[in-house]
């Protein structure tokens, strides 16, 4: 009975400590990140005693960040992470080693030895996925570039970990380890990347469609569950980041029909168990350390924040990051991060480290930590002060019909449109430098994110008409429709679609009026092609806009069966064969009506040579 009791208390305390610490440090502006480590530290064994084994709840909320980079693998479709190879292991590299470089200095002042000195450089180097990512979420920047930034890095640090655990026995046996070990290892780990790779082409799309056909939501989520934990379990078995595997397990369903169930399924169990690794963070950060070497200990944590500011900032220079993106950037990756428990561990374990010299390195990374999110809330709140008072900042109120959110390649298009038939639009976009440039052009554009309920009121959406939605960001654009449809009911919203994903996104918001940004550009090519091989332009047009209404029609018709893949793929080809039995028929009735073939150009005649008239006064 007693240890029955003591299983139910610890979940009982750590639920009290998220109920009761995020709320508070929410309504104080300093987050829930700093809510949940404040928690942690409260908890622990050297301030209340209520858990006095913070390593155990450490475990169970490590998965909440095999969740969390699941569900980022969810969002990179297979091509999109192709495109994002070069900051991946281009800019991902140039930080790892940049910052590695910078430290090793505090490091020799912590241990004269290079082999330790090198192994803390490695592990100060890491920053944390789980608080840039949760940052991202809960500051909603994760469509910026900075946003995208900071994840190739993480991602980059996932395949670094792998070299760098490598690295700590060969260090501590003086470069002379089991060669042959090592690459067993490296062979295993190989395998066992093929094996996700293959597995989520061959197996886990026939298995999520058996499973979603038997109708019962509970055992999708458990199937969910269990398809996260063991990649993960995989993973670990060979050596390698358990979020390395669940994140290719992610990349390999994002283009699959089950990616918003499985988002759906696991977007609570996330949060929660991030919650929990952050409390068990806090539990283990060592007050003691802090009370015996405060100096030593603030000494490394502005070290680690200087060296690797340095080599961030210059990174963001040449990565060309807007100014206002680049402290977000900057801070999220200048942090400890919970790799370099890992790795500090185990350099204790090998020897490389002793028990103070460990402590402290983890003290700086968990004060990193801690630190991060009131951080970044400071320096927003003096970037917000700093563009209040600038002339891109949207101050009065506007009175315009149509308002513009986002002005990329197709809100310009738009806003061009309306510009030269006399309507004004309040145009609003969260890219400083692409403000900035328009300006120069003479367009009155502003800067601000259009997910602000502030913002939208400011730049009319109460009396406006119309509100455009045409930013980039897909996530972006479905809570801008979101927020439109419940605060302004009577804006009529037009918004644009990246995909079908997408366009059935919007559609569940609400929004009818949608058009998919490739769909007309496409017809227009495919116009000119027909004319080329000789059909008029006008019978032309008259077919491509026939395929637009059918392809817009069958779009409908497919919505609420868009979970189920068979009936998609039957739908598809008989909406096909109905399509090309109606055009054949149209074309019959143009041949009939006109004669022969009218949807074609008429055979030119030779032209005929005018009479050679008689020259007067020659012979």
């Amino acid at each position: 009975m007693e240890s029955h009791g003591n299983w139910l208390m610890t979940p009982l305390v750590l639920l009290a400590a998220a109920v009761l610490a995020v709320p508070l440090a929410r309504g104080l502006k300093l987050g829930a990140i700093l809510g949940y480590l404040v928690a942690g530290v409260l908890l622990g064994p050297q301030v209340l005693g209520l858990i006095s084994h913070p390593s155990t709840v450490l475990e169970i909320g490590e998965f909440g960040v095999v969740l969390m980079m699941f569900l980022v693998g969810l969002e990179l479709e297979p091509k999109r992470l192709w495109a994002m190879r070069r900051p991946i292991f281009g800019w991902g590299s140039a930080q790892m080693l940049g910052c590695a470089a910078l430290l090793l200095v505090p490091a020799f002042w912590l241990d004269s030895d290079w082999h330790t000195a090198v192994i803390a450089a490695l592990g100060l180097a890491m920053s944390s996925t789980a608080v840039a990512l949760a940052v991202l979420a809960e500051k909603n920047l994760g469509g910026t570039r900075a946003g995208q930034s900071v994840i190739s890095v993480a991602l980059l640090q996932d395949i670094a970990a792998i070299p760098v655990l490598a690295l700590v026995p060969l260090l501590a046996s003086q470069g002379r380890p089991a060669a042959g070990h090592n690459s067993a290892k490296l062979w295993l780990a190989l395998g066992a990347l093929v094996a996700i790779v293959l597995g989520g082409r061959l197996l886990l799309r026939p298995l999520l469609r058996w499973i979603a056909r038997s109708g019962t939501p509970e055992i999708f989520t458990a199937a969910s569950l269990l398809l996260v934990l063991g990649t993960a379990a995989l993973m670990q078995k060979v050596g390698l980041s358990m979020a390395l595997g669940a994140f290719a397990a992610g990349v390999l369903l994002a283009e699959s029909e089950y990616r918003r169930a499985l988002e759906a399924d696991l977007e609570p169990f996330k949060g929660l168990l991030l919650g929990m690794f952050f409390i068990a963070v806090g539990m283990g950060l060592d007050l003691t350390v802090l009370w015996e070497r405060p100096m030593m200990v603030l000494g490394l944590l502005a070290a680690l924040w200087i060296c690797k500011g340095l080599v961030l900032f210059a990174l963001a220079r040449l990565m060309d990051l807007p100014k206002l993106e680049r402290p977000v950037f900057v801070i999220l990756l200048a942090q400890g991060g919970e790799f370099g428990f890992v790795v500090f561990q185990l350099a204790e374990q090998a020897t490389l480290l002793d028990a103070a010299q460990r402590s402290v390195l983890v003290a700086a990374v968990a004060l990193s930590l801690a630190l991060t999110p009131a951080l970044l809330a400071w320096v927003q709140r003096r970037a917000r002060q700093q563009t209040r008072s600038s002339p891109h900042e949207l101050k009065e109120q506007q009175d315009s019909p149509v308002i513009i959110a986002g002005f990329g390649r197709y809100g310009q298009i738009i806003g061009r449109v309306l510009n030269a038939n006399g309507v004004s639009a309040t145009v609003l976009d969260h890219d400083a430098d692409t403000v900035e440039s328009l300006r120069r052009f003479g367009w009155r554009v502003f800067w601000g994110d259009a997910t602000r309920l502030e913002l939208l009121r400011i730049a009319g959406a109460d009396t406006a008409h119309v509100l455009v939605i045409a930013v980039d960001d897909v996530n972006h654009s479905l809570k801008i429709a979101e927020l439109a449809r419940e605060q302004f009911p009577h804006l009529q919203v037009v918004a644009r679609a990246r995909n079908v994903q997408h366009y059935y996104g919007l559609r569940e918001l609400g929004v009818e009026m949608i058009e998919r940004e490739t769909l007309d550009s496409a017809l227009m090519s495919a116009r000119s092609v027909m004319e080329k091989i000789g059909w008029t332009p006008h019978a032309a047009r008259q077919l491509a806009m026939r395929f637009r209404r059918h392809s817009v029609e069958q779009m409908e018709a497919m919505r609420p069966h868009r979970g189920d893949l068979d009936t998609l793929i039957a739908m598809s080809k008989q909406g096909r064969q109905q399509l090309e039995e109606r055009l054949a028929q149209e074309r019959r009735a143009m041949a009939d009506g006109a004669g022969a073939r009218p949807w074609q150009e008429p055979e030119r005649q030779p032209e005929q040579q005018p009479e050679q008239q008689p020259q007067v006064g020659r012979p």
